[in-house]
């Protein structure tokens, strides 16, 4: 409901499933990062994620703003292990919602 602009490619997903994403925002991507972070916000997994999310959502404009600045934390930390071969670095995650959070 919050992404209505997908609402066209989850409606007849076997037209988008071999589609190349590589210069637009890739949209199951894009909502499964939603459901994996309410997920972590609901477990508070990382510890310690749901208080540096609460001093996020305090400072941004709407709730769904919060969301995707806490995305953009999640991707990247998963982008990096995955480009490095290496588990997910859960302190450079909480510390980037703690950045964002500041500014």
């Amino acid at each position: 409901l919050q992404h209505p602009e997908y609402h066209g490619v989850l409606e007849e997903p076997q037209r988008y499933l071999e589609r190349d994403y590589t210069d637009e925002a890739n949209p199951f991507l894009h909502m499964s990062l939603h459901l994996a972070l309410e997920e972590q916000l609901s477990i508070d997994q990382p510890p310690g994620l749901r208080s540096r999310w609460q001093a996020l959502l305090r400072r941004s404009a709407e709730r769904h703003e919060a969301l995707h600045q806490a995305i953009e934390c999640l991707a990247e930390m998963l982008w990096r292990a995955q480009r490095d071969g290496t588990p997910p670095d859960v302190a450079a995650y909480l510390s980037c919602l703690e950045r964002r959070a500041r500014t």
